[in-house]
């Protein structure tokens, strides 16, 4: 068996520990039973005050893996957390063994890809909330639809870095819903799972809504949405009423033909509800004189850690990429009480669940990696559902763990086209295709743009995110080009009366 150099971080107040208790000894304890490690856990839990600082010499010692990694412990060292499954876990429940770890920590092994679908995606409500029912239908159809394009994003996107909004693209989808007629709605409908003019339907997304701004929610969050139509559109008689019905928003008019001066008034609209974190949505060339729609969401949250971590705690370690490859980055440390699970994928991968919540308790950013490090993010990422978020959180476990987790801070722009298409959605994007009736019935329209703007930025404090979602809707560019190039029929006809004067075929001109 390998050998692994370890080193200790202590907090200021722990007392000094032997070697022997600092440096744990993977031979004697790899074939532990389940039942062992809970027992014995249970004994840490139940220590006097008094003694907890030795037990956290002995039992939640800070280790930073810096050499060789010992076979037991082929894991990233992004997350540090001891001990094994818990009793009731789903992976427990089913007679699963994946293979014991004794006392040695528990990992996960973490890359920032994964963890920011806390933004807009674990939203889990709990006792600050006093109507909303987590397994709403409106949230779940939300979430469902926004976690497909995330699948299509991160494949897409391969080993790197992805921030991304689920409830920002299901918001603007939904919107564009009204605007479409035809094939290209239907399209839109089958992707999303669910129809916004359904009766009922708009009024569940307004009750989501007003339950994201409730007051019970400690921490700030806010959403907003706009839609912006050239101001001298000719709109489908009824179209503004009927769009303040279902969304509660009123039709901005802008004057495309002022590019420059449209290009503001939209970006300044996202910068205003994105509390100044994305100041330039659309780029330089992202609207023009063609432009005649541009529908936004806007999503804000600032929410501080329960628990947070002290900043004394934050060292330079070693991150294990997916090439194998490492790179020093600041992690941050706290011995808790946390909410943690175990799954397996349907191909039989253990992965672990770790819940951070937010001070208000109503939010919370569940972490979520394969015990393996052999084992792709993607093997997850490819399984996500609204039912099995719920299923996490619904099988959690409060028990005493020791977590190292990277501080991090990223921004990603997403080109949603592609995405979008893969999902059925192809129309909307093809000038000779793409049906907006239900919107305007004066010139052609299509989605000329489809783009995504996120940050998130996560410390020993707590988490900082922002994201804006917009959909530009165009004229077409020019009319479509009937070229003969090829051999040709022609007739020469008197139009009143039918006759026909002339015909004839041209093979060579």
């Amino acid at each position: 068996m390998g050998t692994e150099a370890v080193t200790s971080l202590a907090g200021p107040s722990r007392r000094n520990c032997s070697s022997s208790s600092r440096l744990t000894t993977f031979s004697g304890t790899l074939n532990q039973t389940k039942k062992e490690r809970h027992k014995q856990e249970a004994v840490t839990d139940e220590q006097s005050a008094g003694n907890r600082e030795a037990a956290a010499c002995s039992g939640a010692e800070l280790l930073l893996v810096e050499g060789q990694r010992a076979p037991s412990r082929e894991s990233h060292t992004s997350f540090s957390v001891e001990e094994g499954l818990p009793p009731s876990t789903p992976a427990a429940a089913a007679g699963t063994n994946r293979p014991s770890q004794g006392t040695a920590k528990f990992r996960m092994r973490m890359s920032p890809v994964f963890a920011c679908l806390a933004l807009g995606l674990a939203l889990i409500f709990g006792e600050g909330s006093a109507s909303y029912q987590p397994q709403s239908a409106a949230a779940s159809l939300a979430t469902d639809f926004g976690v497909k394009v995330f699948q299509q994003v991160v494949r897409a996107s391969k080993d790197r870095n992805v921030v991304f909004s689920p409830y920002g693209v299901a918001s603007v989808l939904a919107m564009l819903q009204l605007t479409t007629g035809g094939e290209t709605r239907q399209q839109i409908q089958e992707a999303m799972q669910f129809k916004i003019e359904e009766k009922g339907m708009a009024p569940a997304f307004h009750r989501l809504y007003k339950e994201l701004m409730g007051p019970w929610n400690k921490d700030e969050i806010s959403t907003a949405d706009a839609i912006f139509v050239q101001r001298d559109l000719e709109l489908v008689h009824g179209f503004m009423p009927n769009f303040f019905r279902l969304f509660r928003t009123t039709v901005k008019q802008v004057d495309f033909s002022e590019v420059e001066r449209a290009r503001f008034i939209v970006n300044d609209w996202v910068k205003r509800h994105t509390k100044g974190m994305i100041s330039d949505l659309l780029g330089e060339g992202a609207v023009d004189q063609l432009t005649r729609l541009v529908l936004v969401n806007a999503l804000y949250f600032n929410g501080q850690w329960k628990m947070p971590f002290p900043e004394s705690n934050t060292h330079h370690r070693l991150f294990h990429k997916s090439d194998g490859s490492t790179i020093s980055v600041p992690m941050m440390a706290q011995t808790n009480k946390f909410n943690y699970t175990e799954f397996t994928t349907p191909d039989g991968r253990y992965y672990d669940i770790l819940e951070l919540p937010y001070h208000g308790n109503t939010l919370s950013m569940l972490i979520a990696a394969p015990y393996e490090k052999e084992v792709p993010l993607s093997a997850l990422t490819s399984i996500l559902d609204a039912e099995l978020i719920s299923q996490w959180k619904g099988n959690m476990t409060r028990l005493t763990r020791l977590l190292v987790l990277p501080k991090f801070s990223l921004e990603t722009e997403i080109d949603l086209r592609r995405p979008l298409e893969n999902l059925g959605m192809t129309d909307m994007f093809r000038p000779s295709q793409a049906d907006f009736s239900s919107f305007s019935d004066q010139e052609f329209l299509y989605v000329s743009q489809a783009l995504q703007k996120v940050k998130i930025e996560v410390n020993e404090s707590g988490t900082l995110a922002s994201s804006s979602t917009a959909l530009v809707v165009s004229a077409r560019m020019a009319p479509e080009e009937i070229i003969m190039d090829r051999p040709f029929l022609f007739v020469v006809r008197h139009n009143p009366t039918g006759t026909v004067l002339f015909m004839g075929q041209v093979m060579e001109p």
